[in-house]
């Protein structure tokens, strides 16, 4: 039976589950809305629907979905190596998305709630803080997130690296995380669904 995706392309959380099927393998098919969307209590995206079972919140699926389809060289089995990886994706949905989220929706989205200058200067330096912790991070490894290779870890993170490059702002160089765009680059997943035009 064929992965269902709830949720519009261009969310960012749908994009890492997108991401992640092009990474495994899986065949699946998305639509913007459906039923079961409504078995997320926060009514939010995306959510799957793996024959009878539905999942909810992003990471989350990301794990199942590697689990799901042995994806063991993205999600680690051995404790202190999945640990490297859990790590990083918790800390970008946690500190990485909390500092860009303000700056983000007022710069990017435009949106007329986030108008409050110094909300907004205070997250591109929050914002620009994390970059600094990700860069000193991707100057130690040399490539990925969590180590030498691509992994789970590297789907949520090189999403928001996309909004950092994508957000019409003044920015400071970071050359590691530059390197790591780069990198990443080379992966047609990514291309597709990442660094695809879509902030």
């Amino acid at each position: 039976m064929t992965l269902r995706i709830i949720g519009k392309a261009s969310s960012i959380n749908v994009r890492k589950v997108l991401w992640a099927c092009e990474e495994f393998g899986v065949a699946f098919h998305r639509s913007d809305d459906a039923p079961e969307r409504a078995r997320n209590p926060n009514g939010l995206v995306p959510v799957i629907v793996d024959g009878d079972f539905v999942l909810w919140e992003s990471n989350t699926i990301l794990r199942y979905l590697a689990g799901r389809h042995g994806a063991s060289a993205l999600l680690p089995s051995e404790p202190r190596a999945r640990a490297e990886v859990e790590k990083w994706i918790d800390w970008q949905a946690t500190e990485f998305n909390s500092a860009w989220r303000y700056a983000f929706m007022a710069l990017a989205r435009k949106n007329p709630a986030f108008d409050d200058a110094r909300q907004i200067e205070a997250s591109i330096q929050e914002w620009t803080r994390m970059l600094a912790i990700l860069d000193d991070r991707l100057a130690a490894t040399g490539a990925f997130v969590a180590g030498d290779g691509f992994t789970l870890a590297d789907i949520p993170i090189g999403l928001s690296v996309n909004r950092w490059f994508m957000t019409p702002m003044q920015r400071p160089s970071f050359p590691a995380v530059e390197a790591y765009y780069e990198r990443l680059s080379v992966r047609p997943a990514f291309m597709k669904y990442g660094r695809n035009g879509i902030d």
